[in-house]
């Protein structure tokens, strides 16, 4: 297994078991073609030493453990503000499996008040050098290689106990094969299973399975680990909610959200199909 969650393959990337998510032996978790098309958006951008400042992404159909292109386009281009797109397809046929739409903006050092800084929960929490490595999860089967990507140190909760969890994480392979990941990446990777290390349903019976990923950044995050503070709520309709608080060492970077489809594992497949 190559040490990275993709290897580029002229205009293709080619995913390892490390993309496998814990819904299905076939398709990829969400979080790794997440950051690719991050990745893909950050070279397109044309604001030199910009900032993302949203980035959204849309599910459209599970993504296989296949060869998968990307294209990207500007929405709105701009010196100080520009939108951009990016869309995740099948390489074989062109099928479209993710969007993603990001805003960027120029980055311009200010000085503010100490008071109109705010750290948050997570810009709060103990180092990650105080915490031992978490164990895999134990619902997690052999061929759910993501949980083996990125290193999961928990604050509070743990994988296998219910309710909201705060853990900082730290990428074990590469994004893209021989290259360094960015910390926006990384955050991407680990923060789409926000959702998953707050899980108050049994894994075992119950499917959550998000249709979108939002991420909203007061700055970009800095250096190799990152904190997730996440909580899910749910709805009585087969909805839920997860929201997650991210912070590097030197404070809090921003919030992301997700919506949920939830179902009981007897309708696994209408679930996968959101």
């Amino acid at each position: 297994m190559t040490d990275a969650l993709y290897a580029a393959d002229g205009d293709a990337f080619v995913p390892s078991a490390f993309t496998r998510g814990p819904w299905s032996p076939d398709h990829q978790h969400a979080g790794p073609p997440s950051a690719l098309l991050a990745r893909a958006l950050m070279g397109a951008s044309r604001i030199v030493g910009g900032q993302t400042v949203r980035i959204a992404f849309d599910i459209l159909r599970p993504v296989p453990i296949v060869p998968l292109t990307i294209a990207t386009r500007p929405l709105r281009p701009g010196r100080n503000v520009e939108q951009l797109e990016a869309t995740l397809a099948l390489a074989a046929d062109g099928t479209e499996l993710m969007r993603a739409r990001a805003w960027r903006m120029r980055a311009d050092p200010i000085v503010l008040d100490d008071s109109l800084s705010d750290p948050g929960r997570a810009g709060l929490i103990a180092p990650p050098e105080d915490f031992e490595a978490a164990p895999r999860a134990g619902f997690f089967g052999p061929e759910t290689a993501y949980a083996d990507a990125i290193e999961w140190r928990f604050v509070r909760g743990t994988w296998d106990a219910p309710g909201p969890a705060v853990a900082w994480t730290r990428m074990k392979v590469d994004l893209v094969a021989g290259e360094t990941v960015a910390p926006l990446e990384h955050l991407l990777v680990a923060g789409d299973a926000a959702s998953g290390i707050s899980a108050s349903l049994d894994w075992k019976t119950w499917n959550f399975i998000n249709v979108d990923f939002s991420v909203s950044l007061e700055r970009e995050p800095a250096g190799d680990w990152i904190a997730m503070d996440a909580v899910t709520r749910f709805g009585t309709q087969g909805a839920a909610a997860a929201h997650c608080e991210y912070a590097d060492r030197d404070g809090r970077v921003g919030t992301s959200t997700q919506a949920l489809l939830v179902s009981r594992q007897g309708r696994a497949a209408r679930a996968r199909r959101p």
